[in-house]
């Protein structure tokens, strides 16, 4: 059956692709006089019935293809309820789910998926399909026995001795590759600083001008000295309040509120500059002052 040469040229690049980088437990043979002789070989899972096997599934090409799968089935004989005693596969990937985007590698992916995880739903083979309902240790024991007298061979496929090309590579790569480090980074990298780092660094203060302003240092001496002799004159009033007089003691202490007075009265003339008042007139205002008292 031959094909148009554009899927000839996508089957070539899958199977170029197959052997390069296989999935695991998987592998691809084909045909060197015809290159739609495509066999792939599924090993068995592990922890499967079909431990220890190699199972291979041909394919068949159409002119179809790939807008339609190509036809698939066993040709290693397998006890399974989704795979007919013909070989024939049923799984949905080649049939109403497949897409022009799938390949080789995909439906043997998908092939050894159904290994793993039967469906019995859907079975070809009715008597594996019910075997594994009811009694899965017989069903498992069957299985065993055909995998080991139909698909264990006494030596190992030589396709799954030979790793991939890739694989090989990718292995050999960090054994022989030093392990270069990093350069430092050329911007410098501010350290971790401790409380006692933080001690030792200087603290910077803001400019302070030396000159300060004319006007603002007289306002505040002006200021300071009305203040001071405001509150002296308030304070020498308070010190001369009288307290409650006897009849034995009004001659002395009205002597000594005199000078207090007299004081505070010489204090308030020097720190408002006013002009002392004439002799009289301030006995009189010290007099009725005390009479209030």
């Amino acid at each position: 059956m031959s094909v148009s040469p554009a899927v000839m040229r996508r089957l070539m690049r899958e199977l170029a692709e197959m052997q390069t980088n296989p999935p695991e437990g998987i592998r691809v043979v084909s045909s060197e006089d015809n290159m739609l002789d495509v066999t792939g070989i599924i090993e068995g899972p592990e922890g499967t019935p079909y431990a220890g096997g190699y199972f291979k599934v041909k394919f068949k090409f159409t002119e179809e293809f790939p807008a339609a799968p190509p036809k698939c089935w066993f040709a290693t004989k397998i006890f399974h309820p989704n795979v007919s005693s013909a070989g024939e596969i049923c799984v949905n990937t080649l049939k109403k789910d497949w897409q022009s985007s799938y390949g080789i590698g995909h439906i043997l992916v998908t092939v050894k998926c159904l290994l793993i995880y039967p469906n019995p739903e859907s079975a070809l083979d009715e008597e594996a399909g019910k075997l594994l309902l009811e009694d899965y240790n017989s069903y498992c024991d069957r299985a065993k026995l055909i995998t080991s007298v139909h698909a264990t061979p006494k030596t190992r496929p030589p396709e799954f001795d030979t790793p991939a090309l890739s694989h090989s590579a990718s292995d050999s790569i960090p054994s022989t590759k030093p392990t270069a480090s990093k350069p430092p980074p050329t911007d410098p990298i501010v350290p971790f600083l401790t409380p006692s780092m933080l001690k030792t660094l200087p603290v910077a203060t803001p400019p302070v001008s030396s000159t300060p302003l004319q006007f603002s240092a007289s306002n505040t001496l002006s200021n300071s000295d009305s203040a001071s002799s405001l509150s002296s004159e308030k304070s020498a009033t308070r010190l001369t309040s009288p307290s409650p007089l006897g009849p034995g003691d009004s001659t002395s202490n009205v002597a000594a509120n005199t000078n207090s007075t007299r004081v505070a009265v010489t204090a308030s003339s020097k720190a408002v500059k006013r002009g002392a008042a004439p002799g009289g007139g301030g006995m009189e205002k010290r007099k009725k002052a005390l009479k209030r008292l």
